[in-house]
């Protein structure tokens, strides 16, 4: 698993204090994630183990995207539409040039950002009252699924370079997502 940085304390109370408004951002994130994986394997049809993994992620993503949204009509919320994910868009202005560098960041990025995502869905899962067995439950098989994710496109990222130093360049855009992370408000949300 990744080294990424620490969350803040201050990130888990607000989830905590504002719980509903996460459940709305927590369902746009794993849309969007299904939707990522869609577009991976669109723009990569000849790289077949890529295209197997990501049909399994893009799977994987709008089924937790399914049980998240049966857990905010539960609570009698309503989706609302997505917003742009800063923590996102940050991350892809350091996409490298080149076919090889674009993809290999690509697979990267998405690693480091599933990584975050399991981090953080393990601190909810940690810190929801005893009484939330169920949805501690939840937040407990979607890190395990997170992790999963990032070892893949890790894995992903090595399969498909020779050229490019993977680690190297895997520890530069950690070092990048934590500058990222510390910038960003402390909200409700997943990133």
């Amino acid at each position: 698993m990744l080294n990424i940085s620490p969350s803040p304390d201050a990130w888990i109370n607000c989830v905590l204090e504002n719980f509903d408004t996460f459940l709305l951002d927590h369902a746009s994130a794993e849309k969007k994630a299904s939707g990522m994986a869609i577009n991976m394997l669109s723009h990569y049809p000849d790289k077949t183990d890529l295209v197997k993994k990501m049909a399994d992620i893009a799977i994987e993503e709008l089924t937790h995207f399914k049980e998240v949204l049966k857990i905010i009509h539960d609570r009698k919320l309503q989706l609302i539409g997505d917003s742009k994910d800063h923590y996102v868009n940050q991350f892809l202005h350091y996409l490298g040039n080149g076919k090889e560098e674009y993809l290999i960041d690509r697979l990267l990025i998405a690693g480091i950002i599933e990584a975050r995502g399991q981090q953080r869905f393990a601190l909810i899962a940690q810190h929801l009252p005893e009484h939330e067995k169920q949805l501690k439950s939840f937040y407990q098989s979607i890190a395990r699924s997170e992790e999963r994710h990032a070892n893949q496109f890790i894995e992903l990222a090595h399969q498909y370079t020779e050229t490019i130093n993977v680690n190297q360049r895997c520890c530069e855009l950690v070092n990048l997502e934590a500058s990222i992370i510390t910038k960003l408000p402390i909200r409700p949300a997943l990133h």
